[in-house]
């Protein structure tokens, strides 16, 4: 792989992006139309739209975040592609603006409820990467809006399903921001209390998931497993970080909160669609995972 290809690819986190395509996969199931539509040709060719509108929003954002974090990056995190001068700003500004375009561009085609979202998600997503995070409770909101926007992107292959059932979204925002949190201060440490708020909000979510679930007529059965291994690992991370409350660790906990967003995906298909489509998409995990080996994630 050329180099500049690979320093391109970095800025939009690959092992990342691949998390947002579970969301769209996770709506798409949440939607119902996995099990009341045969699969057509149109049903195709929207998925494959709205994946690759969420790989362009996720990618326009994640380099707009580093754009802006330029000046910050060059003390604190000098091993990152901008402050190292591997990409320039200028080009990195260029993909940027042509990832979002392409994010919300592709989501119209899907519908004009598909394209709202979009708009809305790139917008939510500047407005964080310029503003919001500097700030401690409005940040880790407008980052989970931006997740739970893409989850309901997933869903808006059917506008019905939007409409009725748009509440599920409080969780990946609830979920998003307890690693937004958990994220504070990674470069440096001495973050417990974000930590411990984090652990909170996660046992909330799980909470939420079953209430919820139970509205919309989840088999939990089915989802169980995927749950209480999504729960695991996070706790599991999450109090590592506590414990020894190193930059190392704590990087690790938000690294697993990102890609453990996989398994909570598949919690919402298998409890939604079935085991059938759940297992493909926890399948995604490994290859987030490999991703994550060659690509940065934070």
């Amino acid at each position: 792989m050329p180099p500049k290809l690979f320093y391109l690819l970095t800025l939009l986190r690959p092992a990342n992006v691949v998390t947002a395509v579970s969301d769209i996969i996770a709506g798409v199931a949440l939607s119902g139309i996995l099990i009341f539509n045969n699969l057509s040709t149109d049903f195709i060719l929207d998925l494959v739209l709205l994946i690759l509108s969420t790989i362009g929003l996720y990618g326009g954002g994640i380099v707009f975040n580093d754009i802006f974090d330029l000046e910050s990056d060059t003390l604190n995190r000098p091993e990152r592609i901008l402050p190292r001068g591997l990409v320039s700003k200028k080009e990195a500004l260029l993909l940027g603006c042509m990832m979002l375009l392409m994010g919300v561009g592709t989501a119209f085609v899907v519908s004009l409820l598909s394209g709202i979202l979009a708009l809305i998600i790139s917008l939510l997503a500047l407005s964080y990467d310029k503003i919001s995070k500097h700030y401690p409770v409005v940040g880790p909101i407008n980052m989970g809006l931006c997740r739970g926007g893409n989850l309901l992107l997933g869903m808006s292959i059917s506008n019905d399903a939007v409409s009725n059932y748009w509440y599920i979204g409080i969780i990946p925002i609830i979920f998003i921001a307890a690693i937004t949190l958990t994220a504070k201060k990674e470069a440096f440490g001495n973050n417990k209390s974000a930590i411990l708020v984090a652990l909170v909000l996660d046992a909330i979510v799980v909470a939420l998931f079953f209430y919820i679930g139970d509205l919309i007529g989840f088999r939990f059965w089915v989802l169980l497993p995927f749950m209480l291994f999504w729960y695991g690992i996070n706790f599991f991370a999450k109090y590592k970080a506590f414990i020894y409350n190193q930059p190392l660790y704590i990087q690790k906990a938000v690294k697993t909160g990102v890609l453990s967003l996989i398994p909570l995906n598949a919690s919402y298909v298998a409890g939604s669609a079935g085991l059938f489509y759940a297992l493909p998409v926890l399948a995604l995990l490994p290859l987030s995972i490999l991703l994550s080996k060659k690509f940065a994630v934070t």
